[in-house]
């Protein structure tokens, strides 16, 4: 009988974890923003424009891992709704920031977080020996993600 050590990873697990973690996040999402009536979408944008006050459209992009043009349709409706403002940088004209307005404000503050507080708050009970081997694991998966999507065209 090999001993655990020896024994494959179950890879199968592995994945049905993930694809777990990315499904239960995404409905969680959703039913905290149809609390609040604005999709997913505009939360994670609300919470991520929030700490930081102001993105650009293309910083913005990078973080929800959109393309700029389904951003843009993302903010027109946020925008419409008197959710964010565009404004345009004094340093260049081409960029144009997002800021929330009070309205936005308003409501980024009273919405729970999405699910990152939840997994922020789990990751915090591992030991930290095991936090710091997932680390190490997710970054590695991470950064072969972004080396071998692009190339393969499924790449923002």
């Amino acid at each position: 009988m090999p001993s655990k050590s020896d024994s494959k990873p179950n890879l199968d697990a592995i994945l049905d974890a993930m694809i777990y973690l990315y499904a239960e996040s995404r409905r969680v999402t959703r039913a905290i923003a149809e609390e609040h009536g604005i999709t997913g979408s505009q939360l994670w944008v609300l919470k991520m424009i929030e700490p930081v006050h102001r993105l650009s459209l293309s910083e913005l992009s990078e973080r929800i891992r959109a393309k700029n043009s389904t951003v843009t349709g993302i903010i027109d409706r946020m925008e419409r709704d008197g959710l964010v403002a565009r404004r345009r940088s004094d340093d260049d004209r081409r960029v144009v920031h997002i800021e929330l307005t009070s309205k936005g404000k308003s409501l980024a503050s009273g919405v729970r977080a999405p699910p990152t507080h939840l997994f922020r708050s789990l990751l915090e009970s591992l030991p930290d020996r095991d936090a710091a081997e997932l680390e190490r694991i997710m970054i590695k998966l991470a950064k072969q993600v972004r080396e071998t999507m692009p190339e393969r065209g499924f790449g923002a």
